[in-house]
This record gives C-alpha cells, sequence and structure tokens, in this order.
C-alpha cells in the first residue's frame, strides 16, 4: 500500500517532468533565425524612430536661418505616376494632408476633404500617406475609399524636409497663395475648420466665390483625375 501511495504521489511529478522536456524540446526545435528576425526588425525600428525624433525641426535650427518652412517646397511622384510640384499651384490655397490607411480620423476627414478640393475653385489637396506601403496595397485601399485629389505615398525614413516630422496623424498644413503656410492643424480637420483657417488669412469666407486667379499662376491641379 506505500509503495503504491508513493507511486501515486510521484506520477503528477513525473508529469511536470515530462511536459517541461517536451517544452524545452518544442523551444530548441523552433529556427533561431525567426527570433533573431524579430529582434532585428524591432532594433530598425527602434533606430528609425530614435533618428526622426532627433532630426531638427525648424525651431531648433539657429537665428539666421532662411525661412524655408514658412514657403515649404514639395516635389513628389504621385500614386497615378506624375509629378506634383507644390511651386507650381501658386494663386491657390492647398491642403497638405498627413495621413495613414491605419489611422481612423485620417479615414474620417478623407470625404471633406475631397469635396473641398472638387467644389471649391479655390482650395487644392494633397494628400501625402505617411506610412509604409505597397503601390498596390494603397490603390486597392483607394478603391474602397476614392478622393478626388492626388495621392503620395511619403517615405518615412526620408520625408519632405520642408515639413515638420509628423509626431501623431493627422497632420495638416494649409498653405496660401503666395507659398507661406499659413496654419498647420495636428488631428483632423474639416470644411469648416479649413474654410475659417482661409478667411482668417485673407481669403473668401466660407461660401463665398474666390476671385479669379492672375494668369500664369494656379492651374491644373498635378495629379487630379
Amino acid at each position: 500500500m506505500i509503495s503504491t501511495a508513493r507511486t501515486r504521489r510521484a506520477l503528477p511529478l513525473l508529469a511536470v517532468a515530462i511536459a517541461a522536456t517536451l517544452l524545452g524540446a518544442c523551444q530548441k526545435s523552433d529556427d533561431p533565425r525567426s527570433v533573431d528576425r524579430t529582434d532585428e526588425i524591432k532594433r530598425a525600428d527602434a533606430e528609425r524612430i530614435a533618428a526622426q525624433a532627433a532630426a531638427p525641426a525648424p525651431a531648433d535650427k539657429p537665428a539666421g536661418t532662411p525661412a524655408a518652412p514658412d514657403v515649404p517646397e514639395l516635389r513628389i511622384a504621385t500614386l497615378d505616376g506624375k509629378t506634383y510640384d507644390l511651386a507650381e499651384h501658386r494663386g491657390k490655397w492647398v491642403v497638405v494632408n498627413f495621413w495613414a490607411t491605419w489611422c481612423a480620423p485620417c479615414i474620417k476627414e478623407m470625404p471633406e476633404l475631397s469635396a473641398l478640393d472638387a467644389m471649391r475653385e479655390h482650395i487644392e489637396v494633397i494628400g501625402l500617406a505617411y506610412e509604409e506601403i505597397d503601390k498596390a496595397d494603397m490603390q486597392a485601399f483607394l478603391k474602397q475609399h476614392p478622393v478626388s485629389y492626388p495621392i503620395a505615398v511619403v517615405d518615412v525614413a526620408d520625408p519632405p524636409k520642408a515639413f515638420d516630422t509628423p509626431k501623431g496623424l493627422p497632420m495638416t498644413y494649409l498653405i496660401a497663395p503666395d507659398g507661406k503656410v499659413a496654419e498647420k492643424f495636428l488631428g483632423p480637420v474639416d470644411a469648416k475648420k479649413l474654410e475659417e483657417a482661409i478667411a482668417k488669412a485673407g481669403g473668401p469666407k466660407p461660401g463665398e466665390k474666390a476671385p479669379p486667379v492672375e494668369a500664369g499662376k494656379g492651374g491644373a491641379s498635378a495629379g487630379h483625375t
């Protein structure tokens, strides 16, 4: 009887030992390179984020530096194969919208931005997707969320230098007809907010017709369909 009782008490311990042995074997049988790749990806992401955070912002530049951020330059390839050059859109109020397909507030504001672009002759929009995404995936996304304005995918490792590196999305710039930054928004925007900012900066009031664009200014939007 004593022998049987001892055997019964030993069985759970034996089961735990066997389970531990099997678990150790499973871990050893995994490809160790998968762990290494995960660590490498984490390190690469951390280094990229750290590098972007360490990049000097316009406010950190020494006094006397030309006011490049006030008149930002932007020349970028759009998904339709064209080149969008911000300088070619003088005479228009241009909305430069940094966004991403995973950003719910970004997606929510897209219909109003598209309506502004389509219905207001003095307003144009350019969407800059700030994410790592394949062209095919972006095109598939835009089939589900079509917009009237051109879309370009930004290289997150080398974003446009004339604009602050986004620390949050959406981030939107309002560029005045003279090419200067009239307003910057961090967070969602809508038509009302943008048109009020335009009026505050001396442009047409909401619903007011814009004056004719001078010859040689404005023109068709590169990348529009």
